[in-house]
């Protein structure tokens, strides 16, 4: 067996703030990594970390997010899947993110998640909504509903998971290859 990570963050923000208070969660936000360090980790989120404006597909760089927030809390789970299961998520992440600028992020589709009604809008997805969706495509894990409605709380309570890091970013960053990166002037 292989596994998948999936990185639920904690950051700081108005945009933030607003999404933990209806809600009612702690991490609001999905990564999906194919190791444990996050080097190598997607998310359909801010395109900058310091601009919430715009978003959608972009490959995760710890040091640039701890230079915006560095007092974010990561709670890192690992998911078991097979070696194929995993170089076809990879292979998919890849191409995505090859075409990266097609992706967005679904800001309209917030208040049918609240409603409790799937919303699809082509190429716009929530964090949650993307990784439900390729993980679902691979055969990997299925959620009892609608891609558009899944969570970063279903992802905090998916079974079959295992805690493999909870703590701040730069905990994280100082035991990774990033680590010296993000301490540099």
């Amino acid at each position: 067996m292989d596994k998948l990570y999936f990185a639920l963050v904690d950051t700081p923000g108005i945009f933030a703030s607003l999404i933990r208070r209806a809600t009612g969660l702690h991490y609001i936000h999905v990564v999906l990594a194919l190791d444990e360090k996050l080097e190598e980790a997607y998310s359909v989120g801010r395109r900058n970390p310091a601009v919430p404006i715009f978003a959608g597909f972009e490959k995760e760089e710890l040091p640039r997010v701890a230079r915006t927030f560095p007092r974010a809390g990561y709670k890192i789970l690992s998911l078991a899947c097979t070696p194929e299961q995993k170089h076809a998520v990879r292979e998919r992440l890849r191409d995505c993110y090859t075409r990266r600028f097609h992706y967005h992020y679904c800001l309209i589709g917030l208040p049918f998640i609240l409603w409790g009604k799937p919303f699809y809008q082509k190429r716009h997805y929530t964090c949650s909504s993307f990784i439900a969706r390729l993980l679902e495509q691979e055969g990997i894990q299925w959620f009892d509903k609608h891609f558009s409605l899944v969570t970063p709380r279903d992802f905090f309570e998916l079974p079959g998971t295992e805690v493999v890091f909870e703590g701040m970013i730069g905990e994280l960053l100082a035991d990774t290859a990033f680590g010296e990166i993000a301490h540099e002037p």
